[in-house]
């Protein structure tokens, strides 16, 4: 009987082509299997977030000074008419709105470069569940800290997550948010001055070093915001909630380098597509579509444990995979070259 492990392993091992044709055709003797029991499993089994959790929880580097990070990505299914949970919808890598299944992701790092996974994720099937990337957002934090015990206190997001009501309930749960806020925000110094657009404050050495208490409306407790400038010129508005610790002030140093810790959950997004095909499953029923994200997580992990082990990236682990096929087809090649003796 053809099985998840399978699936996975063929997720890990594959390159390009991550149709269910595709493993059939290449597996062979005792294990051969048809493309019907491929899509079958995909279409039978119950693969969900929680599966990912049991398996990351074992390896995660938990404490205070841990982070969370939520986003969402887009998977990509502009050309596939028939497949369920494809919407319209705005797309980060597209830079406009592409027909596809967005994912909510929350990932836990203990701020390294590869020291983060991902602990949890959520569809977006508004039409399915009637919840909001948001309100996902906000089950997936509750449950972090509720159900899954995690004592990471700083949460990273864009300003896409930076409503009102997410930042209540951060502030509530006693954790710190570290956030990006729109140019077009309105925010206010003092009563007298009430509110302002961010440009129009008056950006001090001072208060570019360690940025200036502000106001949002409707939120009850002010905050304080940054304005970081990249090299280029590109201007980040970034607030937070965290109170003085004179043992690590915080300052604009500080906020560039937790948003730095922020893009962790880009390189997932880049590395579930690019390694592991989430993009890629063209079966048309939700619950396979749903199957296939579970099992291309399980990928990704076993990819990252692979890489640790070698000390190098995912990327050079997955091409490791293929080195003794070249080396074999370089001294005995199955197709050679014409012209020559």
């Amino acid at each position: 009987m053809f099985t998840a492990r399978q699936y996975v392993e063929y997720l890990i091992a594959t390159t390009n082509n991550y149709t269910c044709t595709n493993l059939a055709e290449h597996l062979t003797g005792a294990e051969a299997v048809s493309h019907d029991a491929v899509t079958d499993l995909l279409g039978r089994a119950k693969l969900t977030p929680r599966r990912v959790w049991e398996v990351v929880a074992p390896l995660l580097h938990d404490g205070p000074a841990s982070y969370l990070i939520v986003d969402d990505s887009v998977q990509n299914k502009q050309y596939s008419k028939q497949i369920a949970l494809v919407r319209l919808q705005y797309s980060g890598a597209e830079h406009g709105l592409v027909r596809g299944i967005g994912v909510v992701n929350l990932i836990h790092t203990n701020g390294q470069a590869q020291g983060f996974y991902p602990i949890d994720y959520r569809v977006y099937d508004p039409d399915g569940d009637g919840k909001s990337k948001n309100q996902h957002f906000r089950e997936m934090l509750l449950r972090a800290f509720s159900e899954k015990g995690l004592q990471a206190r700083t949460i990273l997001f864009d300003a896409w997550y930076a409503s009102v009501e997410n930042l209540k309930l951060i502030q509530r749960l006693g954790r710190v948010f570290v956030t990006t806020l729109k140019s077009n925000r309105l925010v206010s110094l003092s009563k007298e001055t009430g509110y302002i657009h961010l440009e129009e404050i008056d950006w001090t050495p001072e208060r570019l070093r360690e940025g200036v208490r502000v106001k949002l409306k409707e939120l009850p407790f002010s905050v304080r915001l940054f304005k970081l400038v990249a090299t280029n010129g590109d201007i980040d508005w970034v607030i937070t909630n965290r109170e003085d610790d004179p043992q690590r002030p915080t300052t604009a140093d500080v906020m560039h380098t937790e948003c730095d810790i922020r893009w962790q959950i880009e390189q997932l997004h880049r590395e579930l597509k690019q390694l592991v095909g989430t993009e890629q499953c063209q079966c048309p029923k939700a619950r396979a579509q749903r199957n296939h994200l579970a099992c291309c997580y399980l990928a990704w992990v076993a990819l990252r444990l692979r890489a640790q082990e070698l000390g190098t990236s995912l990327y050079e682990a997955s091409a490791v995979l293929w080195h003794d096929y070249l080396k074999n087809e370089l001294r005995n090649p199955t197709i050679r070259a014409v012209g020559y003796p």
